[in-house]
């Protein structure tokens, strides 16, 4: 020990030689540089700089919409929107009259989100419960800005689990006095008419742009069978009867494992379905959207 302390003798006198004529805050100032750098970062850290991905959405003025209507929209957040924006290219061609009302009104072009999904708007063909084009041009379908994000999600969620599947849009909003032409032309006595169409004097779920009518296409652009086509009159479409339509001998199991998928794709979007239409889906109440969006008219 004796021979230890020697050695060490040099050094103990170097250190408190120092101490004696090194002013006492120059001896501290590692330590002061530590704690300023540790302040600056920790300050960083607290600061709210947004996502590249979130700045792609506010940029598109859609942040607003989604923080208002969290619940409305799934916990998980492995899906990512922004890369999609990034490949944008909006149509340069002239929006009709019904399309430019929507995007006054905040409306989102979905494809202008999701450019996957593909969009057959029935009602701008005659090829519907009605045989009118009661769409006037218009060929886009647009949705509240929070619901088009759901419907990204379902989309995305749909190719994660089977890849060469897309969803494919019917319907999505639809203004008012669409509502009320198709109401006038569908034949059927009201108490029928109403298991099909919403009143336009209560207003559909439709009408606020919070609903989709919705199937599954492959990617050689082949519709998933769900037993009917799209705009079926009658029981066979709908869900509440499947099970005995199978029974029957009405619908093949496999049809109907079809419609299974399409709604659990978009319950993982924040959709439900609805009794006898399997390709409706709301994103919320009518109480709801009455609340929070305005009524396309």
């Amino acid at each position: 020990m004796q021979n230890f302390a020697e050695y060490f003798s040099p050094f103990m006198q170097c250190r408190r030689t120092l101490q004696l004529k090194t002013p006492r805050i120059l001896l501290h100032f590692p330590v002061y540089i530590f704690m300023v750098f540790t302040f600056l970062g920790a300050g960083c850290r607290q600061r709210n700089i947004p996502s590249e991905e979130d700045q792609k959405l506010i940029d598109l003025h859609l942040i607003d919409s989604v923080v208002g209507n969290d619940n409305s929209l799934p916990a998980e957040k492995d899906f990512s929107i922004g890369e999609r924006i990034d490949n944008i290219e909006l149509n340069p061609t002239t929006p009709s009259a019904i399309e430019q009302n929507m995007i006054e009104l905040g409306l989102v072009n979905i494809q202008d989100l999701d450019p996957t999904i593909v969009v057959e708007l029935k009602y701008a063909t005659t090829d519907n419960l009605l045989g009118l084009d009661v769409y006037e041009g218009m060929t886009k379908a647009y949705l509240q800005p929070d619901v088009a994000l759901m419907l990204v999600r379902a989309n995305q969620y749909l190719k994660q689990i089977e890849p060469e599947y897309t969803l494919i849009i019917y319907d999505a909003a639809r203004p008012r006095h669409v509502q009320q032409k198709m109401w006038d032309a569908l034949g059927l006595p009201f108490s029928e008419k109403i298991k099909f169409l919403a009143n336009p004097a209560n207003g559909s779920i439709h009408n606020y742009g919070a609903a989709v009518d919705a199937g599954i296409i492959d990617v050689y652009g082949n519709l998933l069978d769900m037993g009917t086509g799209f705009d079926h009159l009658g029981e066979l479409a709908y869900p509440i009867m499947e099970d005995e339509m199978i029974v029957r001998g009405l619908l093949e199991p496999w049809q109907v494992e079809n419609r299974k998928l399409l709604r659990r794709v978009m319950r993982k979007g924040g959709f439900w379905g609805i009794q006898t239409e399997w390709w409706h889906f709301n994103a919320c109440t009518r109480a709801e959207a009455q609340e929070r969006y305005q009524m396309i008219e």
